[in-house]
């Protein structure tokens, strides 16, 4: 995947929103497996959009979780979603009035144009610290949001009543310390879960709300143990059309078609039990948007990863990015069983994870020079992936 380096350039008002088939591998997939490990991670709490609609689901897992860490009923692997995944779509909380900016120079970064805002998602275990991570700018030049006041929102489960987290100030750049390899480059969210607010296993949705004009980004964070099944994703031009469709319909306030047959390719494997990962060398400000693209294309709910920065990240920066992501995953014992891409360095970064076996990689229209598998179609492959055992059973 290229990251939409140039789309930096001419950002402005299309992110303004508030809120919100031949098959030529040389083999078929085979039975999944996955590897076990752990981490911790560490910090405290500090100072520190979105969605709306009615509660659904979508086919593939969700729910709360047995002793065995599960998601539903026994399963033979650990973590496997065995219910459908929550879509964590409900009412938004009522965010009370707007109140004024604590500085005068808000006023400004807000004027600079839309919100970019957007939060982190997250995988972690129910016995480390659990963190709600965000960040707040405005504009094409992504410009931070200081020291001004966020509520922070939790729909726990994905269902029920919003529960207040109470209110924490974005940071200054560089007054917080790193946490989950996020650096403080000011207008940041880093608060740590209290211990009576502490997630249990399932899907989790924090909504934040920035009280000077209401604007708001979300975070979804998955509670699992090590060995949870997953499965992984590049987005531009594996999942969308083409490499830089991102580019242009971000400039005329679309977002991106799906490639046919993906949507129905990993409803299945979410429907056997794998957690999806979408993992973009994408700049860090098109986080919300990758969301939307998920939510609105039919693909399953999962966790969604951006870089970090603003400008993407490209050839071998970007191989360097979705290396060190595969092994943020593998540190805490999460090791995809199949992982999908359509470039040279999703080829390269799978290969650095060691994901095996071969014919798991599977590559869109690419020959892979590691020896993954080549599909021309989505499409030829939702028979075998519907065919895998239910991880659940």
């Amino acid at each position: 995947m290229r990251a939409v380096v140039v789309a930096t350039m001419v950002l402005g008002s299309a992110c303004a929103d508030a809120g919100p088939s031949r098959d030529d591998g040389a083999a078929t997939i085979g039975d999944a497996s996955t590897d076990d490990g752990d981490a911790d991670t560490g910090g405290t709490a500090s100072t520190g959009t979105s969605a709306d609609g009615s509660s659904s689901t979508t086919t593939g897992g969700g729910g709360s979780e047995s002793e065995s860490g599960s998601t539903g009923a026994d399963t033979q692997v650990p973590g496997a979603w065995c219910e459908a995944i929550p879509s964590c779509l409900a009412p938004l909380p009522d965010p009370g009035p707007m109140l004024e900016w604590e500085h005068t120079e808000s006023s400004l970064v807000v004027a600079s144009g839309g919100p970019t805002h957007r939060g982190r998602d997250m995988f972690f275990h129910a016995d480390e610290p659990q963190w709600v991570l965000g960040k707040f700018a405005y504009g094409p030049t992504d410009y931070d949001l200081e020291d001004e006041q966020v509520d922070l929102y939790l729909l726990r489960e994905c269902t029920g009543e919003w529960e207040s987290l109470g209110s924490v100030h974005t940071t200054w750049e560089g007054s917080h310390a790193d946490v989950e390899g996020i650096a403080d480059t000011g207008g940041r969210v880093y608060f740590e879960l209290p211990a009576d607010a502490k997630l249990g296993p399932g899907r989790h949705r924090i909504h934040m709300i920035v009280r000077g004009d209401l604007t708001r980004a979300d975070q979804y964070i998955e509670v699992v143990p090590a060995g949870t099944p997953v499965v992984l994703t590049d987005v531009d031009g594996t999942l969308t059309t083409s490499e830089n469709e991102e580019f242009f319909d971000l400039l005329s306030g679309t977002l991106p078609e799906v490639r046919p047959g993906a949507p129905a390719a990993l409803q299945a494997l979410a429907a056997k039990g794998y957690h999806p990962i979408y993992l973009t060398a994408r700049p860090e400000f098109l986080g919300t948007r990758t969301q939307e693209f998920v939510r609105e294309r039919g693909l399953p709910p999962g966790i969604v990863h951006t870089s970090l920065n603003f400008d993407g990240a490209l050839g071998s920066a970007a191989v360097a990015f979705k290396t060190a992501e595969l092994e943020a995953f593998a540190a805490r014992g999460i090791v995809p069983t199949f992982v999908f891409g359509n470039t040279q360095s999703d080829g390269d970064a799978y290969e650095n994870a060691g994901i095996q076996p071969l014919d798991h990689r599977v590559f869109i229209e690419f020959d892979d020079a590691h020896g993954g598998r080549r599909i021309d179609s989505w499409d030829a492959i939702v028979a075998e992936l519907e065919a895998l055992p239910d991880l659940c059973e």
